[in-house]
């Protein structure tokens, strides 16, 4: 925290003040304008995440294979120490944001703006104070928490606040500023992307369900659904969400801006093959995401009667499989229109760059690439423009469901308004697929929200709080995870470097070291770490 402390924050307008250090922030010469105090407010919305973190957090999870040694790797090994890059980076970021938040707050009753504009923009801080704190208290539990800029000599004595306690104060924070907010069709065009009514909501209904709150989960679901708080509904196509030309639709709720002149993300240029523009495969989906979508009649593969067939996988499933993960003899749309094959399987008849080869940097680890967040509008060095969607509208519905089912008040009418509505656009029509079944237990039905979250919101960032939450990353954290069935000449799935998830401690993170050698007021750290 002494690091942050002592950081310098860059504005990210052109003025000639771009370069101020943070200790000259309170200057008068600056805070005289709507322009210059929403640069410091714009520094805020770009610390409040990252395209890494935002990625990286998947290859944390079950649905990505990292080859490459890497922070996230090693966490994933169960070979992290309290040392690790990961619990660090995150930590003082989060903090650095907080800090940005602060100084804007002290500091914008200087400017010569209306109250309504002072209001609105307050309340955006606020929010993005909100988001930060709950980040650090989800990764960590107990941690220094405080809703003031402060000094430098406190950072060397702060204590932890209790987790209860900081997720109660972000929930309280929330319901104080949602009626300061605009709805999102109350925001002019050129302030698209700013902190809405319904991104306030939408993110308070998280905070309840990462605590397994349901019946705050359902309430706040349900009005956001009534349109109480803006008016949003489901994007018709699945594979159009996530196309440049359809940013800020209907069902987006919160995302971070990308501009492809200013700021952009470049992280699948080691994601999608190699002869459409990939570079290397550092991450690549697994075996067990693969497996998890369900046949176009809407059983799981192992189901009686799914229809599976081991020898021609991947033939009536899930129709959002193809618009997410590429397989062997995937059809890959180029920008210009023309169609590319790619061969993965080592025992086909056809290989190329893209053909799975042990010990390979170029070719997929897993047998398997991605598609989804694929930009036709990215450079050749896939930099891309293309905002990443943190909060949209179908999570509503999943969080909707999921929470009426643990309420045991899921019915038809709850069914055909949140799964069958998501399964709907992604292009299911097979009765079986779309209908309720009335005779389901909650039991089953649980397993079934899981499955619809996990690969209707896959590379979304949000797999691995829901294994979190579930008390289920012991489980599938645990092991070998698995590539695609190319081994012992295509009889067997490949086998993939274990991971390891201790139960006892691995469900928190631990506060950095480095934190706890300046100030051991931080003690004690948490368990078993």
């Amino acid at each position: 925290m002494i690091t942050v402390c002592l950081a310098v924050v860059a504005f990210t307008s052109c003025n000639d003040l771009d370069q101020a250090p943070i200790n000259r922030f309170t200057d008068a010469n600056y805070w005289t304008s709507a322009e210059k105090a929403g640069a410091v407010l714009n520094t805020a919305y770009n610390q409040m995440f990252s395209a890494d973190y935002f990625f990286n957090n998947e290859t944390l999870t079950d649905n990505l294979f990292q080859r490459n040694v890497s922070n996230e790797k090693t966490i994933s090994s169960g070979l992290a120490d309290p040392a690790n890059g990961r619990f660090s980076g995150e930590w003082s970021d989060c903090y650095r944001g907080i800090k940005t938040v602060h100084i804007f707050l002290d500091n914008v009753d200087r400017v010569p703006i209306s109250e309504t504009l002072k209001n609105r923009m307050k309340a955006e801080a606020r929010f993005l104070r909100a988001f930060l704190f709950f980040r650090l208290a989800n990764w960590y539990g107990a941690i220094p928490w405080f809703d003031y800029d402060v000094s430098l000599d406190e950072t060397l004595t702060i204590s932890r606040t209790p987790r209860e306690e900081v997720i109660a104060w972000v929930q309280k924070e929330l319901n104080e500023i949602v009626d300061l907010l605009p709805t999102q069709q109350q925001y002019a065009f050129t302030d698209r992307g700013r902190i809405t009514k319904g991104a306030v909501m939408a993110f308070l209904a998280r905070t309840y369900l990462y605590d397994n709150d349901w019946s705050n989960v359902a309430s706040v679901c349900e009005k956001i659904m009534n349109k109480t708080y803006g008016d949003y509904a489901l994007f018709p196509s699945y594979e159009g969400l996530f196309l440049p030309e359809n940013e800020y639709n209907e069902e987006v709720i919160l995302d971070m801006g990308y501009v492809p002149q200013f700021r952009t993300w470049s992280n699948y240029y080691d994601a999608i093959p190699n002869t459409v523009g990939g570079r290397v495969s550092a991450f690549a989906p697994t075996q067990e995401l693969v497996d998890d979508y369900v046949m176009t009649n809407g059983r799981p593969i192992n189901a009686t009667a799914s229809g599976y067939n081991i020898n021609d996988p991947y033939v009536n499933r899930d129709p959002r499989f193809s618009l997410t993960i590429v397989c062997d003899g995937y059809q890959w749309k180029r920008p210009d229109g023309t169609i590319s094959t790619i061969y993965i399987n080592p025992n086909g008849t056809t290989t190329s760059n893209d053909t799975y080869s042990a010990g390979s940097q170029t070719a997929t680890p897993t047998g398997y690439y991605l598609r989804k967040w694929y930009d036709p509008t990215s450079t050749a060095s896939l930099a891309s423009g293309l905002n990443l969607i943190l909060i949209r509208y179908a999570d509503i519905l999943l969080m909707y469901a999921e929470a009426k089912n643990e309420l045991n008040q899921m019915n038809e009418s709850i069914w055909d308004n949140t799964i069958g509505a998501i399964r709907k656009r992604a292009g299911f029509t097979d009765f079986g697929a779309l209908d309720y079944g009335s005779n389901a237990s909650q039991l089953d039905m649980r397993d079934v929200i899981r499955r619809e979250r996990r690969c209707e919101l896959v590379m979304e960032g949000l797999r691995i709080h829901d294994i979190r939450r579930w008390k289920t990353a012991e489980s599938v954290l645990n092991g070998n995870p698995h590539g695609a069935r190319f081994a012992d000449n295509g009889t067997s799935n490949l086998v993939l470097d274990a991971r390891k998830f201790n139960k006892n401690r691995d469900y928190l993170w631990p506060v950095p070291q480095s934190q706890i050698d300046i100030n051991p007021n931080l003690k004690p750290q948490n368990d078993n770490w």
